[in-house]
């Protein structure tokens, strides 16, 4: 097996970023991967101080064309590129210009939704959808597989995944749940499966909801999981084509 692919998301739903090369920290989230989150103004929280439901966020599954935003971090910087095909390019500082972020969002955002009101973060903690701090580990093979069943072509960004591995049999990720992988050079045990929701059904090239992700998985396997939770259990860096072994 290889590392296919690194992803991340600096700003929760708000656009994915493809890496070469990352390093993974015992006990946290692939560095940067939902640093940011924007809030609603139906949220049921003020200032974020510790991990909150993903309901209180703006997602792609109520608003599908946040799913097409591409992002580019500065880490040193704390400054995030942001394109859309439709909305163009904004460069902000999560922690400085929420303002000037929000205003960029509005038009991609539903009208009849709650309106975004403010960005935040909590050091330390990324807003993922569960409070662990996870890394999502997905197999290109099964990706392959649903795509085939569905008779079109998935993009992995459908699946919001952040390491993506190759040469596996299709659905193998499943049985490594409770295993050890040693990717480059860290270590992550796989904890459990990830449940989808409709944001999974959103082309990230359109923004358009265009494929029943979640029909095809009942219909085939009688579940909606997709791609397995890891915990980072040795720290190290990774980087694309890295080996990966089952311990």
């Amino acid at each position: 097996m290889r590392l296919a692919q690194i992803c991340r998301h600096p700003i929760k739903s708000i656009g994915f970023e493809e890496l070469a090369s990352a390093s993974l920290t015992e006990g946290r989230a692939l560095p940067f991967d939902r640093e940011w989150a924007v809030l609603h103004d139906a949220a049921k929280v003020g200032a974020l101080t510790q991990w909150v439901h993903k309901m209180n966020f703006l997602r792609g599954v109520a608003g599908p064309e946040l799913m097409a935003i591409r992002a580019q971090l500065d880490e040193g910087a704390r400054r995030v590129t942001l394109t859309h095909p439709t909305a163009g390019e904004i460069t902000v500082a999560p922690d400085t210009d929420g303002d000037r972020l929000l205003d960029w969002l509005r038009p991609l955002w539903p009208a009849d939704k709650p309106a975004p009101v403010r960005v935040d973060h909590l050091p330390g903690q990324a807003m993922t959808d569960v409070p662990e701090p996870f890394v999502a580990v997905l197999n290109t093979a099964s990706n392959a597989d649903l795509g085939a069943r569905m008779g079109q072509d998935l993009s992995l960004h459908r699946w919001r995944g952040n390491l993506w591995l190759d040469g596996m049999a299709p659905w193998a990720e499943f049985n490594l749940i409770g295993r050890t992988l040693r990717v480059g050079g860290a270590e992550l045990r796989i904890e459990r499966r990830i449940t989808r929701c409709l944001a999974t059904t959103v082309n990230p090239d359109t923004g358009v909801s265009d494929a029943d992700t979640l029909g095809a998985l009942r219909a085939a396997f009688g579940h909606q999981d997709f791609g397995t939770y890891a915990l980072v259990i040795k720290s190290g860096p990774i980087a694309i084509g890295d080996q990966v072994e089952v311990l």
